[in-house]
């Protein structure tokens, strides 16, 4: 039976209904990232958790009809982890797979680990007859306790992942801004001066920067 949660979510998401399988209802829903690192697509969407999959899920009819609906199933799911990234303060990551595909789902901090929760709770009462194993050449970081008592389940952990500053989104970010902040000041300083011998040094570098943001920003999706 549907529950108040479930209707709730059904009411809020468009067309999720019709897209529903043969006793299938969500179970939990947020804002997020739906990152398919196997397909090198990224989407801002809903993530849905139901009794039998998991999926990053958009539906729009204005301007014009879009779908999107990337999926994975709960009984077939090798791996789940959460992963925290240095210098982001934000954001968080939970890493997913099955073993062919790998999902990495983004939100902020609280987002992600109901979801964790939420996908755990799902795959234990929902896929207890699970039996995958670990995607071949998968590592996950096993703190003690984490592993899923199911034998063959799941392997569930949390993880640090080192990043260095000019490839994380902060360093990405502090670098396009600066760019823009030093154009913004060589234009000023022609405008006033009309030196442009002074100004175009400061604009070239400014562009510069602001280039390999944008190209860093593109080499990291």
């Amino acid at each position: 039976m549907v529950n108040i949660s479930a209707e709730k979510i059904l009411a809020r998401l468009k067309g999720l209904r019709a897209r529903m399988r043969e006793d299938e209802y969500p179970l939990f829903s947020i804002p997020a990232i739906w990152d398919d690192a196997t397909e090198h697509q990224s989407n801002a969407c809903d993530l849905v958790i139901t009794n039998q999959r998991i999926f990053g899920y958009i539906y729009i009819t204005f301007p014009r009809e879009r779908l999107f609906l990337d999926a994975l199933e709960l009984s077939e799911i090798t791996s789940v982890s959460f992963r925290q990234k240095s210098f982001e303060a934000v954001f968080r990551e939970l890493f997913v797979t099955d073993g062919k595909k790998r999902i990495y789902i983004r939100a902020p901090r609280k987002k992600i680990e109901a979801t964790y929760s939420a996908l755990r709770e799902a795959i234990a009462e929902h896929a207890p007859a699970t039996h995958a194993a670990l995607a071949k050449g998968e590592q996950a970081v096993e703190p003690a306790g984490e592993q899923d008592e199911r034998r063959g389940g799941p392997t569930y952990s949390r993880e640090r992942v080192r990043q260095p500053l000019e490839r994380s989104p902060l360093g990405i970010t502090i670098l396009l801004v600066g760019g823009l902040v030093v154009e913004v000041i060589a234009v000023l300083i022609w405008a006033t001066t009309g030196n442009l011998q002074t100004a175009l040094p400061l604009f070239l570098a400014g562009l510069f920067a602001v280039i390999m943001a944008t190209i860093t920003r593109r080499q990291l999706r």
